[in-house]
């Protein structure tokens, strides 16, 4: 079997990661957003990413600047979460048991794969060595840190900023992927002084544009695309079309797919692909908080853990 893991903006939010709604209101009253801005947010009820695509396909220079100060406001909110972050437990239970911890739950997946941008896995999680997998690490393929910059040994070495380093060839191995198919807060393209932080509703023509995130949804793809492959989705409202298309395509090869969403029944109704998917391919939904289920629930951790049976 190939265990996937792909994540969404609900996963985080068990560490006290905002949501998109959360986010929006934040965004709102950054003082340095102008009222143009400001009114389009208001117009937009909320919708900021449709705001910041309106903004980005733009060809007034204003607007240029807008979209810049929108993006720069979003990369605020996410350096404010790893610093939050850095003070949170990742385990939910204490004393943590090892059997039920979060790190001996993500270690069994083969490829990590997540649509979110702040460093809450890269300051928290390390890979357990040992079985099932005997991973070293957990690996950013494709990435390194910026050239001239020296690690001081420090939690922010965790979140500094970080460049492609191509080629893109393999996702490592011995070592546990970590595919951040939206890019990251603390990710530049160096050559061209742009950051790698996909946004908007145009992402998948945003994701063109650097070949290491095109790199990654090809691989993406290809995974899902496994005559074994068992996606678990958590915390992702399935609003984005292009992952969608991988995983209709997957589900299409069959895929086989377990949702964690508190709203699970509703979220997989949001694309006819996927709905329409014949029910024997979800093997599993729950609605319970990864807070509830790694915090002492047994219940709730014994139905999570079927998906690896």
């Amino acid at each position: 079997m190939t265990f996937l893991l792909l994540t969404g903006a609900g996963f985080s939010y068990n560490w006290g990661g905002p949501l998109a709604a959360e986010v929006f209101n934040t965004v709102l009253a950054d003082k340095d957003i102008d009222e143009h801005t400001r009114r389009l947010l208001f117009d937009s009820r909320g919708a900021f990413e449709t705001v910041l695509a309106d903004l980005e396909l733009s060809t007034d220079p204003d607007d240029q600047k807008r979209h810049d100060a929108l993006i720069t406001s979003v990369a605020g909110i996410f350096n404010g979460m790893n610093n939050s972050f850095m003070q949170t437990p990742f385990e939910f239970e204490n004393p943590p048991s090892v059997q039920h911890s979060m790190a001996s739950f993500l270690v069994r997946f083969h490829a990590i794969f997540t649509l979110n941008q702040d460093a809450l896995l890269e300051l928290h999680y390390n890979p357990p060595i040992g079985p099932p997998m005997n991973w070293a690490r957990l690996n950013l393929p494709g990435m390194r840190y910026l050239q001239g910059y020296r690690p001081g040994g420090t939690l922010h070495d965790k979140f500094a900023i970080m460049e492609p380093n191509p080629p893109f060839t393999t996702l490592g191995t011995g070592v546990q992927p970590y595919v951040k198919l939206h890019g990251s807060v603390n990710w530049v393209e160096s050559n061209m002084g742009k950051r790698i932080l996909i946004m908007g509703g145009q992402k998948a023509v945003s994701i063109g544009r650097f070949p290491v995130l095109q790199w990654y949804h090809d691989e993406f793809r290809k995974m899902l695309l496994r005559p074994d492959a068992r996606l678990m989705v958590i915390g992702y409202g399935f609003g984005d079309s292009h992952i969608n298309d991988a995983i209709a395509d997957g589900l299409k090869a069959g895929l086989k797919i377990f949702v964690v969403d508190p709203y699970a029944l509703d979220v997989i109704k949001k694309d006819p692909r996927i709905d329409g998917t014949p029910r024997i391919q979800f093997i599993g939904m729950s609605t319970r908080s990864l807070k509830q289920v790694f915090g002492g629930d047994r219940y709730g951790h014994a139905e999570l853990s079927k998906f690896f049976a």
